[in-house]
């Protein structure tokens, strides 16, 4: 689905934010994309929705080439981006005038994630909150059905009932020929939802695995202290350390923060 080959990318006559990147994802999962702030995540998912062009290498998505912007692929990707802006208009008047650039959005989908954020149909986009606004346009994101999801921070501005509302129902929309792509800096809001992880550090992609090989390969839990010869990495937590330990094949629950932190740090897992 979506195939990067030798990427080379730059703002303007800025030092090169990537140099011969290279990474595919397949349909049927839900990909995180973490990064430090500056690390190109915005950059990324828009030069795989073809809205900036990339200096060198090749970008294949979904048999197209973004940067052409054919209306083939354009009814197939769905960007949510960070920072939007929404026309000074009614719900009903914005899925009516955008609902039909997707051949397969589902209004009874619209309708019922809707009313599950509590947000009515009658509302006009100009007098609802930011934390609305954002509700209303991952309800449509997932109504489009694309075969290609690219949200950016999408749990930003989400309040604590929103965000379990989110992991709920983007975890029941999805079918198995749809690709989720998410760029988060809020971990912990995506970790149960998420079955792979990719880590953007230094214009590369410094890990690219499958959250369950990871509970396979290394164990993630808290010891009062750091006797064990096998400690991976550690932080101090409250009462003792969180770890990562070599898994011996007893699976355990990744501890997506500690495994960033240790990743963006050095540590070489796989």
């Amino acid at each position: 689905m979506i195939n990067i080959h030798s990427l080379e990318f730059s703002h303007l006559k800025r030092e090169k934010l990537f140099q011969n990147l290279n990474f595919r994802l397949e349909p049927g999962s839900i990909t995180g994309l973490l990064g430090k702030n500056g690390a190109g995540k915005t950059s990324l998912l828009k030069l795989v929705a073809g809205m900036l062009f990339p200096r060198n290498g090749e970008i294949e998505v979904l048999g197209h080439k973004p940067k052409k912007r054919q209306p083939g692929f354009l009814e197939m990707v769905y960007y949510l981006p960070e920072e939007f802006f929404l026309p000074n208009t009614s719900i009903k008047n914005y899925i009516k005038a955008n609902s039909g650039f997707y051949p397969s959005f589902d209004h009874e989908l619209m309708k019922h994630q809707l009313q599950k954020f509590e947000i009515p149909m009658g509302n006009r986009l100009d007098k609802m909150s930011y934390g609305q606004k954002k509700k209303f346009l991952i309800s449509f994101s997932l109504a489009t059905k694309c075969k290609l999801l690219i949200l950016d921070e999408p749990t930003n501005g989400l309040d604590i009932p929103s965000k379990t509302i989110f992991r709920k129902l983007l975890a029941g929309a999805l079918a198995d020929d749809q690709l989720v792509l998410i760029s988060t800096h809020q971990i912990k809001d995506v970790e149960n939802l998420i079955d792979r992880i990719m880590v953007l550090s230094n214009g590369e992609i410094v890990l690219d695995q499958e959250i369950l090989d990871i509970s396979d390969k290394f164990r993630f839990t808290t010891m009062p202290d750091l006797t064990s010869k096998d400690i991976i990495y550690h932080e101090t937590s409250p009462g003792g350390y969180r770890v990562i330990l070599p898994g011996a094949g007893n699976s355990s629950q990744v501890d997506m923060e500690l495994l960033f932190n240790a990743i963006t740090k050095g540590i070489k897992l796989f």
